[in-house]
């Protein structure tokens, strides 16, 4: 288990030193930023929001290519966008944010504005007419249209999450949550082939919260 942990993390962090080399950063506060990001993605309570949920976000970054208008910058916003998270709270995206400026002027990377404002704009999910946003959102949003064992995981992990929430508040608040997606004339903006079956895990989530 060890192992495969760090060579997940030699992965990351060839990205993240291929990443910031394209504003030359320093290799050696490239590579404390990347040890405190790792450090705050294993904090407690997170069960979803890991570092996975980063490379799995990274992965399908790539495989979308470049449609929007500065993809070093959505990547930069996917690696910061939950490094400070608490489902206790609700602004870990102004904080997620906040970080995301103060590291952004400690490596003098020019792009803060663009990087603060594509996090700020996950925490409603609603892109705009913004295409750098349509592919950060995108991307965070795919576990919705994941398989369905998949699926079953993400919601078990968001549920240990908010394991200090009561059974009935949390089945309320969740069904809130999915609702919202459900009533979006579309979730996705370039993962097409994710909408039909994004809505059938939806749709089953719900109809399994009702039950209780």
């Amino acid at each position: 288990m060890g192992s495969g942990k760090h060579s997940v993390n030699d992965v990351m962090l060839r990205k993240w030193h291929g990443l910031l080399q394209t504003w030359a950063v320093d290799p050696t506060l490239a590579q404390q930023a990347f040890e405190e990001i790792v450090t705050h993605y294993a904090g407690p309570g997170r069960f979803y929001h890991t570092f996975e949920h980063v490379q799995n976000m990274l992965e399908t970054l790539e495989s979308l290519g470049s449609p929007g208008r500065n993809l070093n910058a959505v990547k930069l916003a996917a690696w910061l966008h939950d490094v400070i998270y608490d489902s206790r709270v609700s602004d870990n995206e102004e904080r997620s944010a906040e970080y995301a400026d103060r590291l952004c002027q400690k490596l003098s990377i020019p792009d803060a504005r663009v990087v603060v404002s594509l996090i700020l704009k996950t925490k409603t999910h609603d892109a705009g007419d913004d295409p750098d946003a349509k592919v950060l959102i995108d991307a965070d949003l795919a576990v919705l249209g994941a398989n369905e064992p998949l699926y079953r995981t993400y919601a078990q992990q968001i549920r240990h999450e908010y394991a200090w929430v009561p059974e009935p508040e949390y089945r309320t608040g969740r069904r809130r949550v999915l609702e919202r997606f459900r009533a979006r004339p579309k979730i996705y903006h370039l993962l097409v082939h994710l909408e039909v079956p994004a809505r059938r895990n939806i749709d089953a989530e719900i109809a399994e919260l009702a039950l209780h």
